[in-house]
């Protein structure tokens, strides 16, 4: 692993909104094809740390760079094109839509089509369409929701809905992922499932970064672990690593354990 380059790196990373800062100078690093959770209690600046990485907010201060180029403070759309994908821990799909539309929806990141051609109905806007819903095929199967591609997204229990969110992030073909607490509802036959899909991934050459609270997955599928604490780092290294370390209970994982 340690060979490994580093696809994003995040460099004394500060955020601050008036007098609360949320995050306070972060610094970590995510290696190219591995799993690396982020986490901490409630107020710990995770879900702030993923939309700084994601263009939804700016630094105030500090440096993100993906790929060796910096994006810090770039909009969401561009940090998308680059090869950043996410989901959301309240589930966001189209909801009258049908499965495979939403899923389709991802790939406008890297197949974007043009007016004139969708208009008229031109050659190029039929390839385009077609070559979209190949890929969301595709996704739908690797979640195993393939047989209900046609179904309204609506209808669908809440844990197929949680896949088809994320089927529709990686129609995009992301380079990293970032998934927002993706096991939350979740019960075990899914949970496992998803462990499962994200070590798939892993093997596929998929670099996913998480923020999740079930510390059984964090251990289980991470290769590495940040720790946040009131909006700092207070850890940093493997799940072995992690579990030792006394601040670390104290902060969160002997809170989870009495959850």
């Amino acid at each position: 692993m340690n060979g490994r380059s580093h696809l994003l790196q995040v460099e004394g990373v500060s955020k601050s909104f008036g007098g609360l800062t949320a995050v306070s100078g972060v610094s970590f690093d995510v290696k190219s094809q591995v799993i690396k959770a982020l986490i901490g209690p409630n107020g710990a600046g995770k879900t702030t740390m993923f939309n700084l990485i994601s263009g939804i907010l700016s630094p105030t201060s500090g440096k993100i760079t993906y790929g060796g180029k910096a994006i810090s403070g770039s909009k969401p759309y561009s940090v998308a094109s680059q090869g950043i994908a996410r989901t959301f821990q309240i589930v966001r799909l189209f909801r009258e839509m049908t499965v495979l539309e939403n899923v389709m929806m991802g790939a406008q990141t890297w197949s974007p089509g043009r007016f004139w051609d969708a208009l008229f109905q031109l050659p190029t806007a039929r390839k385009a369409e077609a070559d979209i819903r190949e890929a969301a095929l595709e996704w739908l199967a690797f979640v195993d929701l393939l047989g209900k591609a046609n179904e309204s997204a609506a209808n669908l229990p809440f844990g197929d809905q949680r896949m088809v969110e994320l089927a529709r992030a990686l129609a995009a073909r992301p380079s990293l992922l970032l998934l927002d607490e993706p096991a939350s509802g979740l019960n075990d036959a899914e949970r496992n499932s998803l462990a499962s899909l994200l070590e798939s991934l892993r093997e596929r050459g998929m670099t996913v970064l998480l923020v999740e609270h079930n510390m059984d997955l964090v251990m289980n599928i991470s290769d590495e672990i940040v720790v946040l604490n009131l909006g700092e780092k207070i850890a940093e290294g493997s799940p072995s690593q992690i579990r030792r370390q006394a601040e670390v209970i104290a902060a969160y994982l002997g809170e989870e354990s009495h959850a």
